[in-house]
Order: C-alpha cells, then sequence, then structure tokens
C-alpha cells in the first residue's frame, strides 16, 4: 500500500500584551474588548490566564502564505479594535516594566483552578509566547519528528528572544521569559519517547492519579498538541515583527519536513541527551543570536550566522516543496539587525545616551514595540 506523506499544514498561535497608548503601562481588557474580536474574529481570539492578554490562533493553513493573510488579518483586528478602547497590543514576551504582582487572572474555571493548582508560580506568568503547530498525522511519526527535531529548539529561540527586561531591570538574558516559564512542572525540552505508546501510558499515569485532567498540562517546549494531529512547538518568544514570525513557523515547518524525509530514507538526525541541549537552551535563552552554540559534533561553538545559513541549506528542498524560501532567507534579517532583544536595549541605550531618564527609556522601548506590531500590516 503506497504510503501517505504527512500536510506539514501549519498552525500560528500568538499571544499579546495589551497596553495603554497614553501611560504604555499594561491595562486589562475592558468589557465588550474580547468579546469584539471575538465576533469580529469568528472565534480565533480568546482571553489568557491574565487580564492584559489576548491570545489569537490562525485557522489550519496549506502554507506560509495563507498563514501571512491570516495572522496578518489576526493582528489588524486586534489592534484596531484596542484602538478603539485607548489599548495597543504588543507582541513581547515581557512587558520592559510592568509588576506582575499588580496583575489579576482572567475569571474563569481553568485559570482558577491553575492559580489553586500553582501557587505563586503561575502568579508570575506576566509573559507570552508563539506557539507554532506542524500536521503529521501518524502518531509514532510525530514522536520521531519530535525526538530529533528538539536538536533545533535552541536555534529558534535564539531567533524568537524578544524579553531582556523584566520589572524595569535589563536581565541580561535575551529571552528572560523562559526563566518564568520554568518554573512550572512539565515544562523544558520534551523527553526522547520511544513511540506514541510510550508517550500515552505516561500521559495517562498522571490522569490516572488525578494530576492531571489531560494532554494540555503538558507545557513542554516542543509536545504532541492536545486538540490537533501535529506537533506543537512552544519555544519561541513571541516576535514584535508579524515577518519574523512568519520566519520561525517556515524554519519550523521545514525542518519537520525535512527530518521526516530523512525517516523514510532511513536516515536520521542524531540524538542527543537532554544535557547537552539544554546546555545549547541556555546559551539561546541568555544570548539570543550573540552567543552562538555548541555543534556536539565539531565540539565547538558555532556563530549563529553559520548555523542559520546550514539550516537554510538543509531545508532548501523543502522549502521549495512547501513555498517558503522568502521566509527562510529572512532568517538572515534578525542575524544581521539582531534580534527584538538586541533592538529593545538600543531603542533603550540610545534614549538614555540623549538624556532621557530610566522611566522615559523604558517608555520609549514599549513605543518601539507597539511600532514594530504594525510593521507590517
Amino acid at each position: 500500500m503506497a504510503h501517505t506523506p504527512p500536510s506539514f499544514t501549519i498552525g500560528i498561535e500568538e499571544e499579546y500584551l495589551l497596553v495603554d497608548q497614553d501611560s504604555l503601562a499594561l491595562s486589562e481588557a475592558p468589557d465588550g474588548l474580547i468579546e469584539a474580536c471575538a465576533a469580529a474574529l469568528d472565534g480565533q481570539v480568546s482571553p489568557e490566564f491574565l487580564q492584559c492578554q489576548i491570545e489569537i490562533g490562525t485557522r489550519v493553513c496549506g502554507d506560509i502564505s495563507a498563514a501571512r493573510e491570516d495572522l496578518k488579518r489576526l493582528r489588524s483586528t486586534v489592534a484596531k479594535i484596542a484602538g478603539d478602547y485607548g489599548l495597543a497590543p504588543i507582541a513581547a514576551s515581557c512587558h520592559p516594566f510592568a509588576d506582575w504582582k499588580e496583575q489579576h487572572h482572567t475569571k474563569r474555571d481553568r485559570y482558577t483552578e491553575l492559580e489553586k493548582d500553582l501557587a505563586g508560580v503561575v502568579r508570575r506568568m506576566l509573559i507570552c509566547g508563539m506557539h507554532v503547530h506542524v500536521c503529521i498525522d501518524d502518531q509514532n511519526a510525530r514522536i520521531d519528528t519530535m525526538n530529533q527535531l528538539s536538536y533545533f529548539l535552541p536555534h529558534l529561540l535564539a531567533l524568537s528572544a524578544s524579553s531582556p527586561f523584566w520589572q524595569g531591570n535589563d536581565t541580561g538574558l535575551a529571552s528572560y521569559r523562559l526563566t518564568v516559564f520554568d518554573n512550572l512542572p512539565r515544562t523544558g525540552l520534551p523527553p526522547k519517547l520511544s513511540g506514541w505508546s510510550e508517550y500515552e501510558r505516561s500521559v495517562d499515569a498522571l490522569i490516572s492519579m488525578g494530576l492531571i485532567e489531560d494532554s494540555s498540562k503538558i507545557w513542554w517546549d516542543l509536545r504532541p498538541s492536545a486538540s490537533y494531529p501535529t506537533i506543537e512547538s512552544r519555544i519561541c518568544d513571541v516576535s514584535p515583527r508579524m515577518e519574523d514570525a512568519l520566519s520561525l513557523a517556515a524554519a519550523t515547518q521545514c525542518l519537520c519536513r525535512m527530518l521526516y524525509r530523512l525517516a523514510r530514507n532511513n536516515q536520521r538526525w542524531r540524538i542527543y541527551e537532554g544535557f547537552l541541549l539544554g546546555e545549547n537552551r541556555w546559551r539561546a535563552q541568555r544570548y539570543g543570536v550573540n552567543g552562538g552554540l555548541i555543534d556536539f559534533g565539531k565540539r565547538e561553538i558555532i556563530s549563529m550566522g553559520d548555523l542559520v545559513e546550514e539550516m537554510i541549506e538543509l531545508v532548501e528542498e523543502d522549502a521549495d516543496a512547501l513555498g517558503c524560501q522568502a521566509e527562510m532567507e529572512n532568517l538572515r534579517r534578525i542575524i544581521s539587525g539582531g534580534t527584538s532583544a538586541d533592538r529593545q536595549r538600543r531603542v533603550y541605550e540610545n534614549s538614555l545616551a540623549a538624556g532621557q531618564d530610566t522611566k522615559d527609556s523604558l517608555d520609549a522601548v514599549v513605543r518601539h514595540l507597539i511600532e514594530e506590531f504594525h510593521e507590517d500590516l
């Protein structure tokens, strides 16, 4: 019987923070905003854990062009409706100066249970991410791809970094978001699994003991989706620029196809210990694209510029087949111009150099993030 390859259709979920257009501080979504967005976007928008957050999700997209069209519509509509309330969305993983202790969680049963279950850990979750779904119908192929794709998660994190500031301080990290998220249970790099049955047994053990109600409470950097026949990458910070988000989604899609293609040819990407991959994950979190990652075969630290060139070459056939060559090549723009974390720091430092104080300079960063949200719309 002929084998039917996966469709590799994609979906993108993004979380945004809502800020007051005048004060630039976080603002809770007023009555009517979420409802207006949901009505305009046919249910593709929802509240998040905190009342100052909003989440969108594209439809199932056949290719990156369809994802661009849908994501542009979602971002534009949220921005327009938020503007009617004097607010603006920003797509950064941490607000530069907000205090998590001043935020309130959304009054929904799921979020109330989360706060009850996770206590002080979840109350600090003033962070936003981007999730990319890639359809791989076969369950065992999904796990096999997940085992291999874990190698590339630090690459994607480094390119997406957008959270250098936390509570008014420069953390020194490119992605502070993960230091907050990693306090939750069942997070971090996924374990190596032998197949779908081992994954199910592990999840069912927790469900049967009443510790979680379903697999949506497994918050690994990469997981089989609880709702769709997809592999779901959750490693990325959310990107202020829409085109950068699309490039990261395209890279995830291409890497999945490349790894599946290798498997069909009885080849595979070498699987390394989580201990080693965790070292690259930390380097990405700390340095973004500026520190390089370890090539475990060569036992050398390789610059992110060289790694991106390798990745573009590695998935060339897949980018051609999926129609996302331009999006892959756009990764070079992130290398040359820096990540969002780099750009935020430049805005902050330039403002200080121009004689502005710390508060005004942090405000300048928020204004910059609002501008970048609208850049590609």
